[in-house]
């Protein structure tokens, strides 16, 4: 059991609640005061699911019924919009279970669709994102294999395989998340039982080498080798053409995206994750069951991000909703992009798929 001298600082028994998980898992009585999750996470849960909520709708509406003919990337980021649908439709159960300080009032089942659908969001995104980013590494840096490999057809089956993966993935989710009764309230729990969590550190341990450390690689990769092609200079050019240096910003911008979404998420899930089998102070714990408390909104913020994503990526994504937007630039080339145009005859189509690549 470990030893209850702690600050006061870190501890309080008035007004705290003992973290249910620690104590029922692994022995330790640390008491937390968690009040501020019980305004942090409605209130940062309500904001993602109103604000993703819109932006996904719209989004979808311009997918199904303005865009005519599909490339490549319209047909990852349909998907990617479809996912986070998906989860913020299951946010206010979590804006709920949080304002009721912890009390799922739901049963079991709803408790593991909930679980299970942030963490198939979470890697769906990324492994869409991931897809993204390929398929500009291809457009920019191997234009001539982009024609073969950017088809929509291969997209299509990407994406099926995609959600194939994630599924088959976040499955034992639905097996591990359970509740229990804590005192006068029942809780959620996103991890497991007591006799199951050894077993769940695993599986999470390798859930996050394949669905999010490969897949971060790549893309990091991709985008280094992007980044070094665009600032190569141009025959003729003293200076980056304006659609380089907005794909250099692109870049940098999806990046820190990324970043700020996923791996902070990462990296203190796992520390929490680990520190939880070790008989550590309660200092310790409680440190990192704040930074872990605090970036599990930002893991979901990617569900407002991603729509936002799509206009900055196409700037004319919003003019799908008018006519028809005329035809390519003259500076496009000088990336080494072939448009799709080659593969779909659409004005509709082409127009994101420049602004995708460039």
């Amino acid at each position: 059991m470990a030893d209850l001298t702690t600050p006061s600082a870190w501890t309080s028994l008035i007004n705290s609640s003992l973290d249910p998980s620690i104590a029922d898992d692994n022995g330790y009585k640390c008491i937390f005061d968690e009040d501020f999750k019980y305004v942090l996470l409605p209130v940062s849960y309500g904001i993602v699911c109103v604000v993703g909520l819109f932006l996904n709708l719209l989004s979808l509406y311009l997918f199904i019924f303005r865009i005519k003919t599909w490339n490549a990337s319209t047909t990852y980021m349909f998907n990617l919009a479809v996912s986070d649908t998906l989860y913020v439709v299951s946010l206010p159960l979590l804006v709920y279970y949080y304002a009721m300080e912890d009390n799922w009032p739901f049963s079991v089942g709803l408790c593991k669709i909930v679980r299970f659908l942030f963490y198939t969001n979470l890697y769906c995104s990324i492994l869409f994102l991931l897809c993204i980013s390929i398929h500009r590494f291809l457009g920019i840096c191997f234009p001539l294999k982009s024609l073969q490999w950017g088809h929509v057809r291969y997209a299509r089956r990407v994406s099926v395989i995609v959600w194939v993966v994630t599924v088959v993935c976040q499955s034992p989710v639905l097996f591990f998340v359970t509740t229990s009764v804590n005192r006068d309230a029942i809780t959620c729990h996103d991890t497991s039982s007591k006799d199951l969590f050894g077993q769940f550190v695993i599986y999470s341990s390798v859930m996050l080498v394949l669905l999010f450390c490969i897949p971060f690689l790549i893309i990091i990769i991709c985008y280094c080798l992007m980044a070094r092609r665009l600032l190569q200079p141009t025959r003729g050019m003293s200076r980056l053409s304006r659609s380089k240096k907005k794909s250099v910003k692109m870049i940098i911008i999806v990046l820190m995206v990324f970043i700020v979404c996923f791996l902070p998420f990462h990296v203190t899930r796992t520390l929490y994750y680990s520190f939880r089998s070790w008989d550590l102070s309660c200092q310790t714990l409680n440190a990192i069951n704040l930074a872990y408390k605090l970036t599990r909104p930002l893991a979901s913020t990617n569900s407002c991000l991603d729509p936002i994503l799509y206009f900055l990526v196409g700037q004319r994504f919003m003019k799908f909703a008018g006519s028809k937007v005329p035809g390519k630039p003259p500076n496009e080339m000088a990336l080494g992009i072939v448009p799709n145009s080659q593969l779909e005859n659409s004005n509709d189509t082409d127009t994101l798929s420049k602004d995708v690549k460039s």
